[in-house]
């Protein structure tokens, strides 16, 4: 069989004192943190797009990615890179990895070749699976790339199109089905409009309601019990998309009486777009019970797309690890690297530099936030900053035992209304101290 990477050996932890660019500094995947292992908690996955098919391509420039399997066409192109891929997993030590439908096999001219395009990869997918320890956190359609979802896939005006998307959708859970895929992702990439001008947006939604029950009727049928994930994005492709943010998606969720069958794919940078932290989007699934997932990557906040660029954000990684180990981990969900390398790192060995710094990142992060919950800094904070809700006055109104015409009777016997400071420079403070302590 051909090495694709012939010149790396297996990525092997090191410790911070290494200068090994090959190597792990503080990803140690039998570390324990609390009573689990660090891979137990991160469950780090491979992006198949951006690290097998992305070819460097921007508006500007045509793509420049050196790959040893570039020369190669079609289905061979497809083995190869199925060949790559699980050198890649094993090299790196990833356990999980990620593919949209026609990032594994190529699409033919008519539906029916293209699912005989991927049946032929997915045996190929499915014979590494027997003898690799990686598996397939989510595998999705991709409803955004083909001229016929110039419109939306579920949310078109052409009903032809919203079937062609449910034939694709039901071949996605049959191959989530027979690969084990642990979750299965909808991102709406073109599921929004440009202008109200011609969109009739509640049928849109209705019909994109229909559709997430129609795939929950056939994973039924079928006896897949992966869990469902909807990743929110608010713009890019289209200048409105109706996953704008996970408050959105639940807003959605809840009016279509889904909120019981899906949680949240949250990727940093679709976080940034919508104007918000990352910590934010996760923070806001969390304590709706509906935190799945991460798609782990950063933007650039001079520029105002989304830039994938891989995680090395210290300080922003550690409060979304802390969020995570608030929520007791990711379930069935990982750490999916949805991250591709800078045009100007086109050589192959960078796959592996960038995924390093990804994964000694977030293994960082997690020893920080772990001691910063065990130590309670902001818990004890918090709660000290809500105390008034404990007693008195207070605990009526959480308990729900007051009402207006009381509430005015205490206000008017307040000589003052005291505050306390947030302190919100002492506790970043705090935090930046843990970080560095940790280095």
């Amino acid at each position: 069989m051909m090495a694709y990477f012939e010149n790396i050996s297996k990525i092997k932890y090191e410790g911070p004192q290494s200068t090994n660019a090959l190597a792990f500094k503080y990803y140690n995947p039998e570390e324990k943190i609390g009573d689990r292992t660090m891979e137990e908690i991160l469950r780090f996955g491979v992006a198949y797009w951006h690290t097998f098919t992305y070819d460097g391509s921007d508006p500007f420039g045509a793509g420049n990615m050196e790959r040893s399997w570039n020369h190669l066409t079609g289905l061979e192109l497809a083995k190869a890179r199925v060949a790559a891929s699980f050198e890649f997993f094993e090299k790196i030590d990833a356990p999980y990895f990620c593919f949209h439908d026609v990032d594994v096999a190529p699409e033919g001219k008519t539906l029916e070749e293209t699912n005989r395009n991927l049946d032929i990869i997915i045996d190929e997918i499915e014979k590494h699976l027997k003898t690799s320890k990686t598996k397939l956190l989510w595998n999705t359609a991709n409803m955004f790339s083909n001229p016929r979802f110039v419109h939306g896939a579920a949310t078109s005006p052409n009903a032809d199109v919203y079937a062609f998307a449910a034939a694709k959708v039901k071949k996605g859970l049959e191959v989530a089905k027979r690969l084990h895929a642990e979750n299965y992702v909808f991102w709406g990439g073109r599921e929004g409009y440009e202008t109200l001008l011609n969109t009739d947006m509640k049928l849109e939604q209705d019909n994109l309601a229909r559709f997430f029950h129609m795939a929950l009727d056939y994973a039924k049928e079928i006896g897949y019990e992966g869990q469902f994930l909807i990743e929110p994005k608010p713009k890019e492709p289209t200048k409105h998309q109706y996953d704008f943010d996970v408050a959105t998606g639940i807003a959605f969720l809840r009016t279509y009486g889904l909120e019981d069958k899906f949680k949240f794919n949250i990727e940093a940078n679709h976080a940034t777009l919508a104007g918000h932290t990352f910590e934010h989007e996760l923070h806001t699934a969390r304590i709706h019970g509906m935190l799945g997932s991460v798609d782990a990557n950063q933007g650039d906040p001079l520029l105002g797309w989304d830039t994938d660029e891989f995680p090395t954000d210290l300080y922003t990684n550690t409060l979304a690890m802390y969020e995570i180990l608030k929520n007791g981990g990711l379930g069935s969900g990982g750490l999916n690297f949805d991250a591709k390398v800078r045009r100007g790192s086109f050589e192959q060995d960078d796959l592996f530099y960038a995924h390093i710094a990804g994964m000694d990142s977030f293994a960082i992060a997690l020893k920080v936030a772990h001691k910063l919950l065990e130590d309670r800094v902001l818990e004890d904070f918090v709660d000290s900053r809500y105390d008034s809700y404990n007693s008195g006055i207070g605990q009526k109104i959480i308990s729900g035992t007051t009402n207006f015409k009381e509430l005015e009777e205490y206000a008017l016997g307040l000589k003052e209304v005291k505050n306390t400071s947030g302190r919100t420079e002492k506790l970043k403070m705090i935090i930046n101290q843990y970080v560095l302590n940790t280095l």
